[in-house]
């Protein structure tokens, strides 16, 4: 027990305790601090101080990248551009088309007509017919009805294929009314109003369309609103505005038709009430309407989809009354239909040469001829198509503007110039049409054009069309919709958050645009809101500051605080026998992310500002089979030689990440009922803790991994908790668990990507990234290949019709909430006890568990722009292995998705029976793939060879029927012999395939089948490619991916479905250590059986067993140089010889015990320490395995180790109180220490019911291995005949072509041929001839490849929206310099924190000169460094002390050299600094008022500290508290055992706390008030001097 240190009982902050950080937070980590507790800093000798710093590697996810951020950047900026100009052209060519059509509809519409081609000395006229007139009011009514259609379908598909309310009774018809009156206002601004003011009026009237938003907006404004009197003014003057334009034209031009306008645009405006109305407004009518906008987020869909068809409907009947009043027959609408869109006439007259100034208002006594022309009848649909494509456009990619947050340049703006980029355009297009007529003559039908002003002078123009009342309309129109300059949502947020009804209006798009953006996304919590947060939570911690995107969710319920909305990530990795590459690569994975959190925590802290993707953050390792059976006792263990490398690891890790020397705090040691726990502290302050399975004590293997942390994490941590369950749910909505693999290799952004998904839909459950093999040789070059395009394609294609049936372990985010689901976790605990559950369950536990989450309702997507780097196998068997576990639980996941289809598709709204269509396409390929490979050979050959169909097939199935042959009756070892050396064969054979399939084309002709098919499948390949620029080699290994056909799609199918029966893993085997007796038994079995078998052979039969088969002899030897021995007329060695050996042994035996214990007697201390009794034990374990190996011992005797002989009696141990491992030295020096008492509780628990080890039942095994026999041969057996009888089939037809085939139309070849005896010219026509099932299988999979190069396009554009929405790009947004500092601070805080948290060049060495060039080279300081190297030093060792070390430095000063180089991307001017150094006076000061106020102060988590403190500044040791009933720190959930009441989740007895998540203080600090931490009895302490200074 001298060994076991453990923790003091000290108060906090005065001992050494790892509960600490106040001291322990600054110790160096850079230096050797693990003799004992002493931590002293050793010297450094001068002839010793060279050095060698880690070399930064650039490889996997750190690899440059700096091409591909600009590349990305370069297209932002185009995104920016070209949204821009698509948003802006298309509302200008929707409204231009929508006032082109109002202009034809008046009843006694006159034009001036192009004399170009009927005279040019004559003035000629049209007045269109009345088919015109009805074909543009039925291009109107289709205009209006296409987004209402959208909308319909919309709504239908989600009510019948997703979920529904069904709204009040009251409500439903209060929207009704509303979208009634829009209509109604629609109908009578496009039938009434435009069609009798001129086209540039029309246009400026629909800036008059806000009035009923701007007083509801106006009505709905609160007093807690900021300078509310001056915006409430403001909203006066813009509904005034909007007034004006109701009245101004019917009082000029004293029209009785123009008095529709107040009623049209007051009626149209009613559309967009539920943008502009709040359930906070003081009026309780607008409260009212608030409420059922609330109700409306759950109950749209449903309403939508009878009140789409009814303003159809009501549209419909609207224009037929406007007909009818206006004297017109409605019938007419319908029995001119067909003249309307068909050819029709239209007349045009001649003026008398009198009238050619003035048109005349008869023509009956002007005109002098008249001319019928034909109409341009498709012209009106040209102009409806443009007018639909145009909104449609403009719609679409606004909607990717906001999505991709390039709302204001490319939404707002376009949007806003909508009308005056249309009135300019009108002028100028209606100025040259007066001045010429002739001027469109190419470009419109001369008898349509816009509704022109009759004058056209400028003065005219500023007074009569009202220029300048026009300028007020648009203005107030920008004010009521200012909200779409400030958008607040979230990146790629859903259609339902960006606007509020589902669809748009397209005959006024830019209004419709502007005003149905949503106005109330979710706010940032801004900075001075910050001192509210903390009197909310009652302690100084600004990490739980997170934007909540979801604000409907928020504070429902007042028992939920806002803290529980913080994103909570566990990494939970599984570990078994990686190498220390790998280890390394994903160490530095973890050291990336708890740098990138504690920047993130940091910047929240101190510089006090919001970062929408802070989470928090916490690793666990899943070691299984961690350990072995110790070298000096075969009753002890220790941890097997991967545990010890990854201790090893972890310093070189951290010091590769942070660029300088760093030696972590040796981990803390806790015995765990499972085995143990090794629990480090990160630089950043995040915890790492390794689980060690012992496989004696606990069910090993990876499944079973996982579920231990989701039991532990989930069940434990979060559902143990003592506070309420909708406290809970949010966080467990809020809790991921990310899934890695003990050699992936990653970055923050990657995890950030995949925590934007699950943010943006809370249906999701999983959610995985792109993963790339890393690795060399050919079996990698292949795997490029398969996993570009498994994931361009396949992944891409599951995304988008439906869901990823497969998260892959190695890097996924699984929603917590989602796993503790009925049906997901409780079942993933289900033991394996028949033969398909092993191959389902075990073999491929990723796949199982999403089909679980898919057949609980839940999403799977993939985030192609989640990368994520892991080792793959490189060695052709390792590759077999894996793929035979891969393939028969991928074929048994999927049938058992498909056989569950019909209530999946009930229960799931992203499955639908298309999908699982298409699952079961894919899954018929799969099982004939086989048979279609050996079909493509026997027809290649045939080709390739010029040989026939029969000789072809012969060579062929041989080597098939061979293998399947060698399946079923050799060992794995001599299979995978035979498949590599078929594989090979294979690839020879598939080059010359190559070669005369291309000839075969080239008879063929590029119109055959297979030509189009081929051209099709490498074209779709290569244009993947190119939309992955950034993987775009991977299309190179393409070659060996298609000469690697046969095995892998062939032989590797055969190899898998017929070793079905074997369930191991196949992947990093190693051998297990075992104990002397397994040693002696299996060596007796192994004997005994040889002997068995010699027996019953004829000449053992001879001999009479004379002999031992193990050393046999014979009378006549031959051997050849010692390459082989021939023995002939063997017999055994005589026991005698034998005998003699072991008699030699067992006197040596007792020679050597007797010898230990005189030597013992002579010296006792000799060996007194430990150290010395381990080597001497372990020296005296090996000579006895020697001798075992010559001299058979009985059990009894074998159980007498040397250690035993010693005098000294044999220390007791218990395996949850000092076990062996703990003391081993190669796991350093830490502090040991223990779970509570619940814990242990828990994990007993656990064990007992899920988790205990399953005992190796001979019988139940061989009734297990006979049920995955039967298994196999059932699947063999229908997997061979489903192929069997594909190939008879397709084969015989193949030879009967010539009676039964299809002829093929393309690719015919022509035969001339000339008799010159009969001068005649014969020409035929041969076709191709197609067997109908082979050109059946070419379509099916030709569908297949359709279907996934079209989703993968689809998802490409998604993925690049992803990409573009996380890239920050300053160039069209306002300059640094024009910022204020405070928002450059803002914008750049997490990248100025990194840059203050380096741990390298923490001493002010910030010159990196390693550079090169003559003059570099010969300036290098390398004495300077070397000798500043060597002087002693504190180091710091944690980055939020290196943070504040160099914050606390920060000054405006120029003249001060102690303010260090924050970023090199962002110009640091003294306005910048000084602003910094405003926050950290700030902070300063508001800590120390914080520090004398909150003393005893409630704070968020319900408990409250009540603090004595004595004259002296001092406080007594008995602390004492009271906990309230309101709940804990949510902060336990992260504590490894920390926790509430009765020491659950650790206290001073048992546990440690998770210092990552306390309050942090300099040593230099021990003059100001120290926050420690936060027991079950709080207590606050002050240091030792009573003078506070009031520093940091």
């Amino acid at each position: 027990m001298s060994a076991i240190r453990h923790r003091p009982l000290a108060p906090p902050g005065t001992g050494d305790s790892d509960d600490n950080f106040t001291d322990d937070e600054s110790t160096p980590l850079t230096q050797d601090i693990y003799g004992g507790s002493q931590r002293t800093i050793q010297e450094t000798k001068g002839w010793d101080v060279f050095r060698d710093p880690p070399i930064k590697v650039e490889t996997g996810s750190t690899a440059n990248q700096e091409c591909l951020e600009i590349t990305v950047k370069i297209l932002k900026i185009f995104a920016y551009i070209l949204t821009f100009i698509i948003v802006l052209t298309g509302g200008v060519v929707a409204k231009g088309c929508v006032l082109f059509m109002t202009s034809q509809l008046r009843k006694d519409k006159k034009i001036e007509y192009c004399n170009k081609d009927l005279g040019r000395d004559k003035t000629f006229i049209v007045k269109l017919p009345e088919e015109e007139r009805i074909a543009w009011i039925w291009a109107l009514m289709i205009a209006y009805a296409i987004p209402e259609i959208g909308s319909l379908i919309r709504s239908a598909r989600i009510c019948f294929f997703k979920t529904f309310k069904v709204p009040k009774t009251g409500h439903f018809l209060f929207i009704v009314l509303m979208e009634s009156f829009s209509a109604l206002g629609t109908a009578l601004l496009m039938f009434v109003v435009l069609p009798q003011i001129d086209a540039i009026q029309g246009a400026m009237l629909t800036n008059c369309l806000c009035v009923i938003p701007g007083i509801l907006g106006l009505l709905s404004r609160t007093s807690k609103e900021g300078k509310r009197a001056v915006k409430v003014i403001i909203d006066m003057a813009a509904v005034a505005a909007q007034v004006t334009g109701f009245v101004i034209w019917p009082l000029l031009e004293n029209r009785r038709e123009l008095w529709v306008i107040p009623v049209a645009c007051l009626m149209m405006s009613c559309g967009w009430w539920e943008n502009y109305v709040s359930p906070q407004s003081p009026f309780r009518l607008i409260r009212a309407m608030g409420h059922i906008k609330e109700e409306l987020k759950y109950t749209r869909y449903f309403c939508h989809m009878f009140i789409s068809i009814w303003k159809i409907f009501l549209f419909f009947c609207l224009v037929l009354l406007i007909y009818w009043v206006q004297g017109e027959e409605p019938g007419n609408i319908f029995s001119m239909y067909s003249d309307a869109f068909g050819p029709h006439k239209i007349s045009v007259d001649e003026l008398a040469t009198s009238l050619t100034n003035v048109l005349p208002d008869t023509l009956d006594a002007a005109n002098i001829d008249t001319i019928d022309i034909d109409a341009s009848h498709n012209m009106v649909i040209y102009v409806l198509l443009l007018q639909i494509f145009g909104a449609y456009m403009c719609y679409i990619f606004g909607k990717f503007a906001c999505k991709i947050l390039i709302q204001g340049f490319s939404y707002a703006f376009p949007v806003s110039l909508t009308v005056p980029i249309t009135v300019s355009l009108l002028i100028a297009a209606c100025g040259l049409r007066i001045d010429d007529p002739c001027f469109f003559h190419d470009t419109l039908p001369d008898y349509l054009f816009f509704a022109s002003p009759s004058n056209f002078r400028f003065n005219d123009f500023v007074t009569q069309q009202m220029a300048w009342a026009w300028i007020l309309w648009l203005l107030s129109q920008t004010w009521i919709s200012l909200h779409i300059w400030t958008p607040k949502c979230e990146r790629l947020a859903t259609t339902e958050k960006l606007f509020v009804k589902p669809m748009y209006s397209s005959l006024v798009i830019d209004q419709s645009m502007a005003m149905n953006r949503r106005r109330d996304d979710q706010a940032d919590v801004k900075t001075e809101d910050l001192s509210e947060i903390e009197k909310e939570k009652g302690d100084e911690y600004y990490e739980t500051i997170s934007v909540h995107t979801d604000g409907s969710a928020m504070h429902t319920k007042p028992t939920i605080k806002s803290s529980d909305h913080i994103t909570r990530i566990y990494a939970c990795a599984t570990m078994w026998h990686e190498t220390k590459d790998e280890m390394m690569e994903f160490l530095k994975s973890i050291m990336r992310m708890d740098e990138d959190q504690c920047a993130r925590r940091v910047a929240q802290k101190y510089l006090r500002i919001v970062d929408p993707d802070y989470y928090e953050f916490e690793t666990h390792i899943f070691f299984d089979d961690a350990f072995e059976i110790s070298d000096h006792n075969d009753d002890d263990i220790q941890v097997n030689r991967f545990v010890k490398l990854l201790v090893a690891t972890m310093d070189e890790a951290a010091s590769e990440i942070h660029q300088t020397t760093i030696r972590l705090r040796p981990p803390k040691k806790y015995p765990a009922p499972y085995g143990g726990r090794l629990v480090w502290t990160l630089p950043g302050k995040t915890k790492f803790i390794t689980h060690l399975k012992d496989k004696d004590r606990i069910r090993h293997r990876k499944r079973w991994s996982q579920v231990m942390y989701m039991y532990y994490l989930l069940g434990h941590r979060l559902m143990e908790l003592p506070i309420s369950v909708d406290r809970k749910d949010v966080i467990a909505e809020n809790t991921y668990l990310l899934t890695l693999d003990g050699d992936i290799d990653f970055k923050p952004a990657a995890v950030t990507l995949l925590v934007d998904l699950m943010k943006k839909n809370k249906n999701l459950g999983a959610a995985c990234g792109r993963i790339h093999p890393v690795g060399s040789g050919p079996m990698v070059w292949y795997q490029l290949f398969e996993y570009a395009i498994g994931h361009w394609l396949q992944k891409a294609t599951e995304h988008m019709i439906g869901c990823v049936l497969c998260s892959p372990g190695c890097f996924s985010l699984f929603r917590g909430k989602g796993l503790m689901d009925d049906n997901v976790m409780k079942k993933y605990t289900t033991r394996s006890d028949e033969a398909r559950h092993y191959v389902q369950y075990d073999q491929g536990e990723d796949r199982w568990l999403c089909t679980l989450l898919l057949q609980r309702g839940y999403r799977v997507e993939y985030s192609a722009a989640s990368d994520a780097y892991t080792h793959c196998p490189e060695g052709f068997n390792e590759f077999y292995n894996q793929r035979r576990r891969w393939v028969p639980s991928t074929i048994a996941n999927i049938m058992d998705l498909l056989g569950d289809a019909k209530r999946t598709i009930k229960i799931n709204d992203n499955i639908s029976l298309l999908y699982i269509f298409y699952q079961m396409m894919l899954m018929g390929g799969t099982i004939l793939g086989p048979g279609t490979i050996f079909l493509m050979l026997v027809g290649a050959f045939v080709a390739a060879f010029r040989i026939d169909n029969w000789t072809s097939f012969h060579y062929n199935i041989v080597p098939i029927l061979g293998f399947m042959f060698v399946c079923f009756t050799c060992k794995s070892n001599i299979q995978l012999f035979v498949a590599q050396v078929l594989s090979t064969a294979y690839a020879l054979i598939m080059m010359a395939v190559i070669v005369g399939t291309a000839l075969q084309l080239g008879e063929d002709g590029i119109g055959s089948p297979s030509a189009i098919f081929l051209i099709a499948m490498t074209g779709s390949f290569f244009i993947a490619a190119c939309l992955h620029p950034q993987e775009f080699w991977c299309i190179t290994c393409g070659l060996i991916y298609l000469l690697s056909i046969p095995s892998m799609y062939l032989l590797l199918i055969l190899y898998s479905i017929i070793n079905l029966n074997v369930v191991t893993w196949g992947t990093r085997e190693v051998v297990a250590k075992k104990t002397k007796k397994e040693m002696e038994a299996e060596k007796k079995a192994a004997e005994e059986a040889a002997k068995r078998v010699k027996q019953k052979s004829m000449l053992g039969f001879l001999q009479g067993g004379i002999g031992n088969n193990a050393d046999e002899e014979g009378s006549v030897e031959i051997s050849l140089a010692g390459l082989f021995r021939c023995i002939l007329c063997t017999h055994g060695k005589t026991s005698d010889e034998k005998a003699q050996l072991t008699a030699i042994a067992e006197s040596l035996d007792t020679i050597k015990s007797r010898l230990e214990t005189l030597e013992h007697a002579i010296d006792p201390h000799g060996q007194h320490t430990r150290h010395g009794r381990r080597r001497t034990t372990s020296s005296g374990s090996k000579d006895h395995h020697l001798l075992s190996s010559v001299a058979e011992k009985s059990g009894d005797e074998s159980e007498e180790s040397d250690s035993d002989t010693s005098a000294e009696p044999k220390q007791e141990r218990d395996f949850l109180t000092n076990p062996y491992w703990i003391e081993d030295a190669d796991l350093r020096k830490g502090e040991v220490d223990f779970l509570s008492s619940a814990e242990l509780q828990f994990w007993k628990d656990l064990i007992d019911k899920y988790l205990y080890p399953i005992d190796n039942d001979p019988v139940e095994q061989e009734r297990i291995a006979a049920d995955l026999i039967e298994l196999r041969n059932k699947s063999v057996f229908a997997f061979f005949m489903a192929n069997a009888l594909f190939v008879l089939i397709v084969f015989l037809l193949q030879l009967n072509k010539d009676k039964l085939h299809i002829v093929w139309p393309l690719g015919v070849k022509t035969n001339i041929t000339y008799i010159e005896e009969t001068a005649e010219v014969h020409i035929s026509k041969e076709y191709l001839q197609l067997e109908p099932i082979g050109l059946v299988f070419v379509f099916f999979f030709a569908l297949i490849l359709i279907i996934q190069f079209v989703a993968m396009m689809f998802h490409r554009f998604g993925t690049i929206s992803h990409i573009l929405a996380s890239t920050e790009l300053n160039l069209c947004k306002k300059k640094s310099e024009d910022l204020s500092q405070d928002a450059l601070i803002d914008k750049h805080a997490v990248e100025i924190v990194k840059n203050l948290q380096r741990l390298q060049g923490i001493d002010g060495d910030y010159d990196n000169d390693s550079g090169s060039g003559p003059d570099r080279i010969a300036r290098r300081r390398t004495i300077q460094n070397l000798e500043k190297a060597r002087q002693p030093r504190r180091q710091i060792g944690t980055l939020d002390v290196a943070f504040k070390k160099r914050f606390l430095k920060l000054t405006a000063d120029e003249n001060n050299p102690a303010t260090p180089i924050l970023t090199r991307r962002m110009t640091m001017r003294a306005e910048t600094i000084r602003a910094l150094e405003v926050r950290k006076n700030s902070v300063m000061a508001e800590r120390r008022k914080s520090a004398m106020q909150t003393l005893g102060a409630k704070n968020e988590y319900g408990i409250t500290t009540t603090t004595v403190i004595n004259n002296n500044g001092g406080i007594p040791n008995q602390r004492s508290g009271r906990t309230s009933t309101a709940g804990i720190s949510i902060k336990d959930v992260f504590n490894v055992n920390g926790g509430h009441g009765e020491q659950i989740y650790g206290s001073n007895g048992g546990g440690t706390i998770n210092q990552g998540y306390e309050h942090v203080l300099d040593d230099d600090d021990g003059n100001s008030l120290r926050l420690t931490t936060r027991n079950t009895n709080p207590q606050v302490s002050w240091g030792n001097n009573t003078t506070n200074t009031g520093r940091l």
